[in-house]
């Protein structure tokens, strides 16, 4: 028996550590810790609720705006604020933009190199490597030219041990198996996905005035104006066109270059469908209006639970269920460690109980982590595009059923294959190309809009905090990336009385609670195959899974700069 300690996990936003129990190569136990602490709750009392969402925004800045739109629709929503359709339009289409984003991103730079052996791709034939490429799509770049000049790269990179981004891999590790022509397509895919991202999310400065942390988001809805006869316009026909142009090679890439590589890599890892199931419950709070925000049955996105696996059944998604547990994270209640709260009255009093660094394992009996342990109704839940994927796909959505049904036929797999790890990879794909396609409906609808003369784009009407009552509440949500966020704002006398994030990563990655509950990260490790101890691997393949965000969930560095590593990787 040992006990693994990856400290810090790479290439993931913010501080994770997870600690494993290992015994005859398989995880018997794991913890989940954060490892700094969260703030931004009490920078936000006291300050004018119309600015929330600027602060809270920087909640993080790979998530970028997810932060800000359930901001302002907490406040909305306490103040009972409806916004224009234009503002419902330009919104949806930040946000889509930021999930097709971020989930190019995940797989190319945070999760790939989990499955890709970047070293081999040296020993690849370049012609084979164009012919299978030419086999799965009809992206242009696919010639023996192409692939040719970036195994060079990787070469000059290997000869000089100067490997760069790409040092302190695993590679050779045993649990790699993609042949070395496969390995070449994904790191020639792994370059060009660099130079999309940062093409596709022009929308965002076209929309948002910059990226990351937009700038044009207004409690009551958009400053962005809209005038078809005015070149100065943020929104007029040339901005539509560009955003067409944008929007349609973003559907390029995902369809040509994205979904193939998943399918073709997930093919050499079929036995990663049985691993990293995780707790069996799923929950997404919905999004993407199609018109009022109260009118949750139309959302594009549906909102539910699953339990327990069943797909057979959506139960009702109710805020009102939320709570979270500190029993385990490195804070306290008034009311005692053991008590279980709600955002609305949720609080966040800081009190490290936890070993002083250097040391060399968590006390897990006792409190571990600066994430708190949030649950539905007393269960822990996942989140993420799995669990939207999975509701949308129980609840009857009709492309999404053509989507998720089409990826498990191409990987001859059950819908029960997407319990897994490589379940969590598919869910990903599949939203990806939802999203991306859905894109265009939007811009239409914004066009139609603007020609018809429709150009509002926000309500002023209770702008006036002398028009607010004197004690309001509100939530407001977002399904980001990562997955179901949820912003809690309690107004009193026109300021911010008390103020509640609840992340997706802390739903995911939350330590134990009150009742000793493992969260999905904990529970996803267990009876995962380690090969090597000293490179776990397998590891990271389940916890990358998830898309990591702990700056979501914990964002203050230790002023001490003090630093613990233990079986780094990249």
């Amino acid at each position: 028996m040992s006990r693994i300690v990856i400290d810090p996990v790479t290439r993931i936003e913010g501080h994770l550590r997870i600690e494993a129990q290992v015994e005859g190569g398989h995880v018997t136990d794991s913890w989940s810790s954060g490892t700094m602490f969260r703030g931004i709750e009490l920078i936000l009392r006291g300050r004018d609720p119309r600015e929330a969402w600027i602060w809270a925004q920087r909640i993080c800045g790979v998530c970028t705006t997810v932060h800000a739109l359930a901001s302002v629709r907490s406040v909305e929503n306490a103040l009972g604020i409806e916004i224009p359709d234009n503002a419902r339009i330009v919104r949806n289409l930040i946000a889509a933009t930021q999930n097709v984003q971020d989930h190019v991103i995940h797989f190319y730079h945070l999760h790939a190199l989990d499955w890709v052996d970047v070293a081999s791709s040296i020993k690849a034939d370049p012609g084979k490597t164009s012919q299978l490429a030419e086999s799965i799509s009809s992206w242009p770049k696919s010639s023996r030219n192409y692939f040719k000049g970036v195994q060079d790269k990787v070469k000059e990179l290997v000869e000089r041990q100067q490997l760069s981004l790409f040092s302190s891999g695993y590679w050779g590790h045993p649990a790699y198996k993609l042949p070395p022509e496969v390995n070449l397509l994904a790191v020639a895919h792994y370059l060009e996905a660099l130079e999309f991202q940062r093409e596709f999310i022009r929308i965002h400065a076209v929309l948002g005035g910059k990226n990351p942390h937009l700038q044009t988001y207004l409690v009551g809805g958009m400053t962005t104006v809209m005038d078809p006869n005015e070149p100065e316009a943020v929104i007029n026909p040339e901005r539509i066109s560009l955003l067409r142009q944008l929007a349609k090679q973003a559907q390029a890439f995902v369809e040509q270059v994205y979904v193939p590589d998943v399918l073709a890599i997930a093919g050499f890892y079929r036995e990663w469908f049985e691993v990293g199931e995780g707790v069996g419950n799923f929950l997404a709070c919905g999004d993407y209006p199609t018109g009022s925000i109260n009118d949750t049955a139309g959302f594009f996105l549906p909102r539910g639970i699953i339990l327990n696996h069943d797909l057979s059944k959506v139960h009702p998604y109710d805020p009102k269920n939320v709570t979270e547990s500190v029993a385990h994270s490195w804070y306290e209640y008034s009311d005692g460690n053991t008590a279980v709260k709600h955002p609305w009255v949720g609080e966040t009093n800081p009190k490290y109980s936890g070993p002083k660094p250097p040391y060399q394992f968590l006390d897990v009996d006792q409190k571990y982590s600066w994430l708190k342990s949030p649950r539905y109704d007393g269960k822990a839940m996942e989140v993420g595009p799995l669990s939207r994927m999975l509701v949308a796909y129980a609840s009857g959505h009709v492309q999404v059923k053509q989507l998720v049904d089409g990826v498990l036929t191409q990987l001859k797999a059950p819908p029960t294959a997407l319990f897994s790890t490589l379940g969590r990879i598919a869910a990903r794909t599949i939203e990806a190309q939802l999203m991306a396609k859905q894109l265009q409906g939007w811009i239409d609808q914004l066009d139609a809009n603007m020609c018809g003369g429709k150009l509002a784009i926000h309500n002023g009407e209770k702008w006036d905090p002398d028009s607010w009552p004197k004690n309001a509440r509100g939530y407001g949500f977002h399904e980001a990336p990562r997955g179901a966020l949820g912003h809690w704002v309690e107004i009193e006398n026109k300021q911010i009385k008390n103020y509640q994030a609840v992340v997706p990563t802390t739903w995911n990655a939350g330590p134990r609670d009150v009742s000793g509950q493992r969260g999905a990260y904990e529970m996803s490790l267990m009876k995962t195959p380690i090969a090597d101890p000293d490179r776990p691997v397998e590891i990271l393949r389940t916890i990358h899974s998830f898309d990591p965000c702990l700056a979501c969930a914990v964002h203050v560095v230790d002023g001490h700069r003090r630093i613990v590593m233990t079986k780094p990787m990249v």
